[in-house]
């Protein structure tokens, strides 16, 4: 069955959102700014053998919505062949209508494979045969991929004691496009997790700096973001269920990881005091570089704890939480700009009901000096859908300034990720579309259409100054 819905006015409703679209945002480039691809396989320029490597294969998205349709786990992450898995992917895409997989699954065949058919289980042979022949040429490899969706800037995510040795192969070679990396510490402030310790001597090793108090683990870590930043790392990332703000002393934080390193138990308090504190250090350390840091809120992780032990994290059993945001979120910018030491700052929210909250938030530190310095970060996780990025584009408009947006991240694993680009420019542009057919904005494409063009693009591009 033909694709007729993925056509070149897909998403468009009317004459000033197709023009909008097609006249300043659709070939604008793309600055990933957060995401998840392998650097390996970037810098080895890697070439997959079939569709179900760089499709399936730890894309957790997918993996949910199998299992909601009662496929087996060894069709998922199990030991069964790729084409055994495109299969049941096949089967599961026509139940997948209205979930944002089904426009998604279709845009990726369209725009890398050239596919207009609707992928079911009938066409699953044809459709991976096709696909993975096409993909199995130096012309589809990673870098090349990430050519033809016109990535201007990739920038993955590591832990401290990454190497970069992949970032510094790939900055010695002929790739146009730019990859960069941030900085993702959250190992080294969790300090209630069972494996902290084992974590610290890896972070001692590699930083060359004994750690046995509260200040060799700043030194260690401040050493890393130098690292980081001698290899041209600009970001930090941070995936937390929330910002943490606890009144501490100095002495107090010193006490609480002594007695970490010495295995014994700390109280639900002493942890967020620590949290507290190496935050602050780590974002004072950020502001010291000029790096732009990123807050990921809100993620309830890990919910079924048999099949955690099973897979193990990040395969598919995370969901929105709805911890209280607003009052330590409140503090700790606060504090760090009470010092003048707030640098550029992002923030994602994961619930829905906190878009206001977060959207107000960024008003209160964005003192003028630099635009949009503290951003509302777009929908991401489960809320990169078309409504959920819809609602923080409104939120976001009704509360601040949408023209100072930074625009789209993929925060995706997969390399055939990037028409989500393309998904959001498409639902931004006809929400301004919409709303000059009904009279609510002035019909001034040139205007409208710079700032879709700066929130496609340019805004970006400005704000990271990659």
């Amino acid at each position: 069955m033909k694709n007729n819905f993925i056509h070149d006015n897909f998403l468009l409703e009317n004459k000033y959102a197709i023009e909008l679209y097609h006249n300043y945002a659709s070939k604008m480039p793309i600055i990933d700014y957060h995401c998840h691809l392998s650097p390996e396989d970037i810098a080895n320029d890697r070439i997959f053998n079939n569709i179900s490597e760089v499709w399936i294969h730890g894309d957790h998205y997918k993996w949910r919505a199998m299992r909601t349709l009662g496929i087996n786990e060894i069709y998922i992450t199990g030991e069964s062949t790729d084409d055994e898995k495109f299969k049941q992917w096949a089967k599961t895409v026509p139940y997948t209508m209205r979930n944002p997989l089904y426009h998604w699954t279709h845009l990726e065949l369209k725009r890398y494979f050239g596919i207009d058919d609707l992928l079911n289980e009938k066409n699953a042979d044809a459709i991976y045969e096709k696909t993975s022949n096409i993909l199995n040429t130096q012309a589809y490899s990673c870098q090349n991929l990430l050519t033809k969706m016109n990535v201007e800037v990739v920038c993955t995510t590591e832990d401290p004691i990454d190497s970069l040795e992949h970032h510094q192969r790939l900055e010695n070679g002929n790739f146009k496009t730019k990859m960069s990396t941030s900085f993702r510490p959250d190992k080294a402030i969790l300090i209630e997790n069972s494996d902290y310790n084992d974590y610290i001597n890896k972070l001692e090793e590699v930083s060359a700096v004994t750690i046995n108090s509260y200040d060799d683990l700043c030194t260690s870590l401040k050493k890393r973001i130098q690292y980081f930043d001698e290899n041209g790392c600009k970001l930090s990332d941070h995936g937390l269920s929330q910002i943490y703000f606890e009144n501490f002393t100095e002495y107090e934080v010193k006490s609480i990881f002594k007695k970490k390193r010495e295995f014994q138990n700390i109280t639900e308090n002493e942890a967020l005091k620590f949290q507290s504190a190496i935050l602050q250090f780590l974002a004072e350390t950020y502001h010291e570089f000029g790096w732009v840091q990123q807050f990921h809120l809100g993620a309830l992780r890990n919910n079924n704890s048999r099949m955690l032990q099973e897979l193990g994290p990040d395969t598919g059993w995370d969901s929105i939480g709805d911890y209280s945001q607003a009052e330590s979120l409140s503090k700790f910018l606060n504090a760090l700009d009470s010092k003048d030491k707030l640098t550029k700052t992002i923030l994602y929210n994961l619930n829905p009901a906190d878009n206001e909250v977060l959207a107000t938030m960024i008003g209160n530190f964005n003192d003028g000096r630099i635009k949009g310095k503290v951003q509302f970060g777009s929908g991401w996780w489960f809320l990169d859908q078309k409504d959920g990025i819809i609602k923080q584009l409104n939120a976001l408009s009704n509360m601040g300034l949408i023209s100072t947006f930074i625009g789209l991240l993929t925060d995706s694993r997969s390399f055939l990720s990037y028409p989500r680009h393309e998904y959001f420019r498409r639902v931004l542009c006809n929400l301004f579309g919409r709303e000059i057919k009904k009279g609510e904005l002035p019909n001034d494409m040139e205007w409208i259409g710079k700032i879709v063009s700066d929130i496609s693009y340019n805004n970006a591009k400005e704000y990271f100054n990659f």
